[in-house]
Parts: C-alpha cells; structure tokens; sequence
C-alpha cells in the first residue's frame, strides 16, 4: 500500500529510535511527536533529537511553558491512576501525551500511532495490563501499536487489514536491552546511553514537589527544582547555590525575584515567595550558615525548614 502513514511517539532513547526505525523498514512515512516535559523523562537533549531526526517530519509538544504547561501540571497534580515512589503519576502522563498524539493524529488523518514500549521495561507504566489500560483511557483501542512487543501483544488494526506485517515485528519483553542493542547494530543506529530522567520519580524530591505543586510554580521556577538547597522561612520559597553553577543559574532567574549574592564565598540565594522584611536578617544568617565560614550548629537550626 502506498502513502502509509503513522505517528511515533518519539523520546530520542534507542527504543523509539527503532520503533521509528521498524516502521520505516515497513514502507511507512514516519512522523515523530516529541514532547518536551518540564521535569525531564527525555533520554537525550532536544538538539540531539533534532539531528536524528533529519529528513523526518516531526512536531515537538512544549509542555515546559503556556497551555500545555498548565495543562500537564494539572495531569500530575491529579494522578487518577496512582503515584510511584516520588510523586510520579506516570500512567496519566502517558495517557495525557497519547491524547495529544491522537489528536493530531486525528486532525491528520492518521490512523496509526507508534510507540517503543516494551512489555515489562518500566514497572508503573509498561506491564501488560497497564499497557491495556493506557490504550483504552487514551481513545486508542486497535490504533496503538508497540512494535517492540507487538508479539506478545493482541493484534491492532493496521495488522489486521495487511498494512503492517506482524510476522516482522517482536516479542521483547523485560528490561534487559540485550535485542535492542542488536537491532542497532542491524540498523546502524546510534543512540544515547540513559541518562538523567523524571523528577517527579525522585524519592528525594516527594516532600519537594508536594509543596510547590500545592503552592503553584512556574516556568522559571520549575528550573530551580533539581537543584540547590531549599527552605521555607515564613512562608517564603529560598533556594540557596550549593556551588558555582548552580549560583549563576540562581543569579539569572533571582533577577525576576529577590536575590541575594553574599560579598564573601558562600552560596547564592533566591527568595520567590515575596519577601517580607522580618526575613531578610533570616536569610544572611542561612547564607553564612551554608557557607564556608558556616558550621554545623548553625546548618542543624536551619534543617527543620528544608523542603
């Protein structure tokens, strides 16, 4: 059949290189959907993705600002399906993306969409029946097709009607990579080894995330939240530096907030709650108390107001 069409859920990691990679192979025109997330979960930078997908259509989700922003900070918010160890709600994060897929899929006429899924690869999102039920929750019963697993999975439509040959699809299932590397090496794919990942399924970051998303945050402030040391004093919001780059990174969104910048070595700090004068006192004392002329009495009085 000529003029196949399918979406790929793209996130630039090695399985969605070859979900994208199969498909093609099977005489479809391939167009990446990559979604930019505010708290990460992407396998490698944008710039990356970019490169891969030259001579591919493609269309990138900002979910980091406006709309789309809002809208996924409501999906983490409310978490139907249930939380993992941090405050991950990683089945209605993946049922929020493939809603968006389907309807641009909708609005261009593509009956298909492609994930890299692999049955049993993430233990919240990718067992079988948390697979099933992001199928059905997303509108897209018969229409997704995960062509890693496609084996051990019941049949979707496109290979029902002849338009996707299933005999040449798999049946990966577990978390060990080893097929995947091969089919790489097969096709000559290169791909970024794992690294970084989502926030939110930071065990570290749950009384973190529990504050701020009750509080509400922002665009800029979301880039404060894998870094720093931070505390709330009197109702304010402060994230100190615990080195240089993470200072500079505070010194430039502190501009838009009350930023403090010690005349000594010390940390940076950033207070984004406004400031009431009773703190500012308060926050000297921390600046120093984190600082090399700090010791750990003072540290220990501040500890009962990290976050």
């Amino acid at each position: 059949m000529k003029n196949k069409k399918c979406v790929v859920m793209f996130s630039g990691g090695l399985d969605s290189r070859l979900a994208l990679k199969i498909m093609q192979e099977q005489g479809f025109e391939a167009i990446a959907l990559f979604f930019k997330l505010p708290f990460g979960t992407s396998c490698c930078d944008e710039k990356d993705v970019l490169n891969f997908l030259q001579g591919v259509r493609f269309k990138i989700f900002d979910c980091t600002r406006g709309k789309l922003l809002q809208e996924y900070l409501k999906v983490v918010k409310k978490a139907t399906y249930g939380r993992g160890a941090g405050v991950n709600p990683c089945i209605d994060c993946r049922i929020f993306m493939l809603k968006k897929a389907k309807q641009f899929a909708d609005r261009n006429k593509i009956d298909l969409i492609v994930t890299g899924e692999v049955v049993g690869e993430r233990p919240m999102s990718q067992m079988k029946n948390k697979m099933d039920l992001i199928e059905e929750k997303s509108g897209l019963k018969g229409r997704l097709l995960r062509p890693l697993s496609a084996k051990l999975l019941p049949e979707t439509e496109a290979e029902m009607k002849g338009f996707v040959v299933r005999e040449e699809l798999f049946d990966i299932n577990g978390r060990r990579r080893d097929k995947q590397i091969e089919f790489a090496r097969k096709f000559g794919i290169k791909y970024p080894h794992p690294a970084g990942g989502c926030l939110l399924c930071e065990k570290n970051l749950k009384k973190r995330f529990k504050y701020l998303l009750g509080r509400g945050i922002n665009k800029d402030e979301i880039k404060l939240i894998g870094i720093g040391r931070h505390f709330v004093i009197d109702e304010c919001w402060i994230v100190l530096g615990r080195n240089e780059s993470e200072n500079k990174i505070i010194e430039l969104i502190g501009k838009r907030y009350v930023l403090f910048i010690p005349k000594f070595p010390g940390p940076s700090a950033v207070v984004l709650d406004k400031c009431k004068k009773q703190i500012i006192g308060k926050i000297g004392k921390l600046i120093k108390a984190y600082s090399k002329e700090g010791s750990l009495e003072e540290r220990e009085k501040f500890e009962r107001f990290r976050l």
